[in-house]
């Protein structure tokens, strides 16, 4: 049994939330205390070259026991939790041996984790489930991963029989704000490659993203008294609910799976006089995509002609990019870490990312970084949970990956 478990119920109760709004590198500086902590942490189990620099980012090494030019290795994870719900305080509670029946999260007010809402629950009958307390979310995402790579290096640190490359770590802030590659510094990681520890369930593998891109929307009105406005009001909420109606219902997130791309209304404020809107754009054929933000223009021209120039005010911002075509060149990544799974009992699940990672950027940033499950379900909310049997076999893929490339290169 590894420490996994127990490294994880520690980090989540660290509140790492990070902030869109902040420009500050990290956005939040409650993160650096989780990074601090890491640090020492990493440090103390003998690790190399252990740092934090000045925007937020832990990086360490795990050297080589072998002479053998073995492949370098990234394990990258990040610490901050998203602001989508509270990360203050967070509670972990464990179900063991659970019954496949409902989990009350919450008595005082009815908070509960049912199958009959989230049917996966049945997949793990007679293990030990992590879930919140109802309050918060439980920060799985990805303090999993963060804890499932120090897992596996402190075991390698612990039986040095088993023989290794050079593995390298990097721990990143601000990745649910999408800046958690930006600042990066990938030549001082030193990886020939790498894997981010940030999927879902048990058995995802991942090297195809949305490409994605932000909206933000200003809808500017005529505020007069609504007892003379006759001709002369422009309501900014109405201009805004018909903005929104001019996109395609069947294109909202509720409506798509797979490879269906969104348009996903984020946020929403505002008077009769001024709203603001924001959108997430999202689609992995970077064609469908394009049309998308032609469409989200369109709209915004349509309303300025029909209520005067400058009613609405169209911000686009592409965030990240489709990782595949830049994995496909390395294709020995997918595959070693497709035969992991299979050789520690887990069945590869290999699906498009409904998002992003890390590693969309830094592929990007030319260090190929496909994606591998931590194990967790329902992330951003007060719903979500892991299996500890999960985190245990995440784990093991990590370590049966080690091996393969060192048996690649010393046979």
């Amino acid at each position: 049994m590894s420490s996994v478990l127990e490294r994880f119920l520690r980090y989540v109760k660290i509140d790492t939330t990070s902030d869109h709004n902040s420009p500050t590198w990290p956005s939040t500086s409650k993160q650096l205390d989780l990074a601090r902590l890491l640090v020492h942490e990493m440090e103390s189990m003998g690790m190399k070259n252990v740092s934090l620099d000045e925007n937020g980012y832990v990086m360490g090494t795990l050297p080589a026991n072998v002479k053998n030019p073995i492949p370098t290795i990234g394990w990258i994870a990040h610490m901050d939790t998203s602001p989508s719900a509270s990360g203050t305080n967070v509670n972990p509670c464990l179900v063991e041996n659970y019954d496949g029946g409902e989990i009350i999260l919450n008595g005082d007010k009815n908070y509960r984790l049912s199958p009959a809402q989230f049917p996966e629950l049945t997949h793990y009958i007679g293990q030990t489930l992590v879930t919140t307390d109802g309050r918060t979310l439980l920060g799985a995402d990805d303090k999993a991963g963060v804890a499932e790579i120090l897992a596996a290096c402190e075991y390698l640190l612990q039986h040095q029989e088993i023989r290794h490359g050079t593995l390298k770590v990097g721990i990143t802030p601000d990745e649910e704000v999408t800046r958690g590659a930006d600042r990066f510094d990938i030549a001082k990681f030193g990886a020939d490659f790498a894997y981010t520890m940030d999927g879902g369930e048990i058995g995802e593998l991942q090297f195809e993203n949305f490409n994605a891109a932000k909206a933000q929307v200003n809808l500017r009105g005529r505020a007069v008294h609504p007892g003379s406005a006759k001709n002369r009001m422009i309501n900014s909420l109405h201009v805004a609910m018909e903005f929104d109606a001019l996109l395609p219902v069947q294109e909202r997130p509720a409506y798509t799976e797979n490879y269906e791309g969104f348009f996903h209304l984020d946020k929403m404020a505002g008077t009769v006089d001024e709203t603001h809107l924001e959108y997430l754009l999202r689609d992995h054929d970077m064609q469908k995509f394009e049309t998308k933000k032609a469409l989200i223009g369109s709209a915004a021209d349509f309303l300025n002609a029909k209520y005067g120039a400058g009613t609405v005010q169209l911000t686009l911002t592409d965030e990240y990019q489709n990782m595949a075509e830049l994995i496909k060149p390395v294709w020995h990544i997918i595959e070693t870490a497709r035969q992991a799974m299979v050789e520690v009992g887990v069945t590869p699940i290999v699906v498009p990312i409904r998002g992003g990672t890390d590693g969309a950027k830094l592929s990007y940033r030319g260090l190929p970084t496909p994606n591998i499950f931590t194990g967790g379900h329902n992330f951003h909310g007060r719903y979500e949970y892991i299996p500890v049997e999960s985190m245990e076999k995440a784990v093991q893929v990590i370590l049966k990956i080690v091996e393969q490339y060192t048996r690649q290169h010393t046979s």
